[in-house]
């Protein structure tokens, strides 16, 4: 799982017993190894979305602080949040569910073009995913939000994908770990998700759902 490959080679090796290899044998051990790789993608993958899982995103994380560190680059870690998701499978199903999940992958790709080379994309847990990047191609929040209230072809049951956003700085000069940085990041985020609580919706975001109004508090100007 380490990707160590000298050490899985010989491991590999006294398990079958091979004293030396013949082409065969070769042919053998390659296709257990092209098995472990296989294993390995599957073990640190979302199945739902293929980005990453945590296991996959604390991993890659890690070595992509690693390198920008060294290289002294500045990055940020996106934190999303997807809003609704508890309503939709108590209303519409898991299924109706799993097209949001689906779709807040889809969106990170789309957000995030350079994943996989230059970026950083994982699915944290249920409603939760994050994107590592460069601070010259983070999107703002603003710019986050606004595109994902794009509209998509859908179910009438499914309501618009609705995000909250935060995001944490990583400062090569002052490094911090990835687990740090993930907390920061989530902080700003449920940050977002009160400050957007407290505004009107003034368009229904979910079928059949009472609409949002600021509290009194609010409105006297004591929040």
């Amino acid at each position: 799982m380490e990707g160590d490959e000298l050490r899985l080679t010989c491991a590999l090796s006294e398990l079958l017993r091979f004293k030396r290899l013949t082409s065969e044998r070769k042919i053998a051990l390659q296709a257990l190894t092209h098995l472990i790789d296989s294993l390995r993608c599957v073990a640190m993958t979302d199945q739902l979305t293929g980005v990453h899982n945590r296991r996959g995103f604390l991993q890659t994380g890690t070595r992509f602080l690693d390198v920008a560190r060294r290289d002294l680059r500045s990055a940020y870690l996106v934190y999303f949040d997807l809003n609704n998701l508890k309503q939709v499978n108590d209303t519409a199903g898991h299924a109706a569910g799993d097209v949001l999940i689906r779709e807040t992958g889809n969106f990170l790709r789309e957000l995030f073009p350079s994943y996989g080379v230059y970026e950083v994309l994982g699915r944290l847990g249920g409603d939760e995913f994050a994107a590592l990047t460069t601070d010259t191609h983070c999107p703002s929040r603003s710019e986050i939000v606004l595109r994902a209230r794009m509209p998509r072809a859908r179910s009438s049951e499914i309501p618009a994908l609705s995000l909250s956003v935060g995001l944490a700085y990583f400062n090569p000069l002052l490094p911090i770990g990835i687990n740090e940085l993930l907390e920061t990041a989530e902080q700003a985020m449920y940050q977002h998700k009160r400050v957007t609580a407290n505004r009107i919706v003034r368009a229904d975001p979910y079928p059949g759902q009472a609409r949002c109004y600021p509290s009194k508090a609010v409105e006297r100007g004591k929040v």
